[in-house]
């Protein structure tokens, strides 16, 4: 993941987060202008006070048209910016305003519904939004105890619960800590899952880093290693040829296992270039789901030393697609860790899962099965059982590769012993469109032979 993408994921996280806590201010708008008419309501029939209706409810009018445009727009804009936000919290405080400047402006009870705006502007707005927001609403407490016409509220304190006002500031303490408790748990929980993201993303901008460091350190060891090896090949090409070695079978056995084993040795090398790319069109083939599957399961049972190898390929129908030397690599890497716990018994399955479209590979063992702080760190770099220095690489291989095909690895222990390893991938990610241009294939199988001619002339 490159600095530019990593940014623009953070930023989409980030509008996520934003796009959570407008939806909140929306429902805490509905609550407003519920709460509002019924405020009203008791003060207007229940105590006799004069207040100007018809004034006040087009106030209230014109907050829950804005609410209904913010609920419309925020369904199609996914985007929320803080300055957005800001205004939404400076609408809340505008109406807010004008309902107390026509209902006592200052003497007004419910003028601490303040600081429900200021609370919720702390948590959600940058610092020069949260400076101005506290500026706009000292101003207009300011302003209603200039301008505004008191209410005819009896103050007298002295009579506690009985007195008008204490019980309107009784009913607004009670609005804002219930409000604020809702309200503020919720930001905070949007808050801490934007967190959450952000730190997912920042570890698999690391993992993925770190497997750019190991793909360039494999693919230099791999050139390195290239010269040696064909020097070996001639030389034990040479032998062969030698009286000395004609002569005696036993050696010339000897000298032809060798072979064998550089000849692996190259093939291997081979390998680590193509993961990196720099053979691109050998592995560039068009073939089938099935057909792909089956050679790499043929392939990896004649190389292997396992004892039994239980493959079942169930895909179907099958599926055009381009060959994967990483693709083919990661299945080969868990089917290599699970012949290291079990060399008697190795199962792979191969299944269509229609419903989620996707190709689901099973690899089983019957070994010990994986620890639970395994299975815990599933993927992560160095967790390894096998206690060698470095490693524990090729399952975080597998679950990078199975990640970077939008696809998935889940390991469990089996009851009855043994583990289990689900690798699943979108056939999206890993098929050819059935009406693909035949001149785009055309072109990845010459380049396929441009690079095997090149990798023969070296």
């Amino acid at each position: 993941m490159t600095q530019q993408t990593e940014v623009a994921a953070a930023a989409r996280v980030d509008d996520a987060s934003g796009l959570k806590n407008m939806q909140q201010l929306i429902q805490l708008r509905w609550i407003a202008v519920v709460g509002q008419i019924v405020t009203i309501e008791v003060v207007y029939y229940g105590f006799g006070m004069a207040l100007p209706i018809d004034l006040m409810l087009t106030v209230l009018g014109g907050l829950t048209a804005f609410n209904v445009a913010s609920l419309l727009r925020w369904r199609v804009h996914r985007e929320v910016t803080n300055a957005e936000l800001f205004v939404a919290l400076l609408v809340d405080v505008g109406a807010l305003t004008a309902q107390l400047y026509l209902s006592g402006g200052a003497s007004n009870p419910f003028v601490f519904l303040y600081l429900l705006q200021v609370t919720l502007g702390a948590v959600l707005l940058r610092t020069w939004s949260i400076r101005t927001l506290v500026g706009i609403t000292t101003l207009c407490v300011a302003g209603l105890a200039l301008f505004a016409h008191p209410l005819p509220l009896e103050s007298d304190l002295s009579r506690g619960l009985g007195s008008h006002y204490i019980q309107g500031m009784l009913i607004c303490f009670g609005l804002n800590a219930a409000l604020l408790a809702v309200f503020i748990t919720r930001i905070n929980g949007n808050l801490r899952e934007r967190d959450a993201r952000l730190a997912g993303l920042r570890q698999r901008a690391a993992e993925e880093e770190h497997i750019v460091r190991m793909g360039l350190l494999a693919s230099g060891a791999a050139h390195e290693l290239g010269t040696p090896l064909s020097t070996l090949a001639v030389i034990l090409g040479d032998w062969r040829h030698m009286p000395a070695f004609i002569a005696d079978p036993e050696l010339l056995q000897e000298v032809a296992e060798m072979q064998a084993q550089v000849q692996r040795c190259k093939t291997i090398v081979s390998g680590i270039l193509l993961s990196a790319g720099e053979a691109r069109g050998e592995s560039s083939v068009k073939t089938t789901i099935c057909t792909f599957l089956d050679d790499l399961a043929e392939e990896w049972r004649s190389t292997r030393d396992s004892r039994v190898f239980v493959y079942r390929n169930l895909f179907a129908p099958d599926m055009p697609m381009v060959s994967d030397s990483a693709l083919k690599q990661m299945v080969c890497n868990v089917l290599d860790n699970a012949v290291e716990a079990s060399p008697h018994g190795v199962g792979l399955d191969v299944a269509h899962d229609v419903e989620a479209a996707a190709l689901t590979l099973t690899v089983t063992d019957a070994g010990p099965g994986f620890a639970q702080e395994m299975l815990a760190q599933f993927g992560k770099p160095y967790q390894s059982s096998k206690g060698r220095a470095g490693g524990g690489l090729g399952l975080f291989l597998v679950v990078n590769v199975a990640r970077t095909l939008g696809g998935s690895v889940v390991a469990r222990n089996r009851p009855e012993g043994g583990a289990v390893v689900t690798i699943t991938l979108p056939l999206a990610a890993i098929t050819l469109d059935e009406d693909a241009d035949e001149d785009a294939l055309d072109d990845i199988e010459e380049d396929g032979r441009k690079d095997r001619n090149d990798a023969d002339r070296n």
